[in-house]
């Protein structure tokens, strides 16, 4: 697993504790931290989009991460 994987990795986890709590208490953490008024909306706009580029990286991880457990099966029959 190479750094962008392992930081798209972060991102998701980020992403996810943050729809669990929208999810069970109705808080998102990220307009909370980063604040949800007018002027200060693009920050939050940027994190998502970020957490939503780190999923698309997470998906070719997985797949990635197959084909080493293939490669590694064949080499050693």
């Amino acid at each position: 697993m190479n750094m962008i994987q392992r930081i798209a990795l972060v991102l998701v986890i980020i992403g996810a504790i943050n729809w669990g709590l929208v999810g069970l208490f109705n808080y998102d953490l990220v307009a909370g931290i980063f604040g949800n008024g007018s002027q200060a909306a693009a920050f939050p706009r940027i994190i998502y989009s970020l957490v939503g580029l780190a999923g698309l990286v997470s998906i070719s991880a997985l797949f990635l991460e197959r084909k080493e457990v293939e490669e590694a099966t064949t080499t050693k029959a």
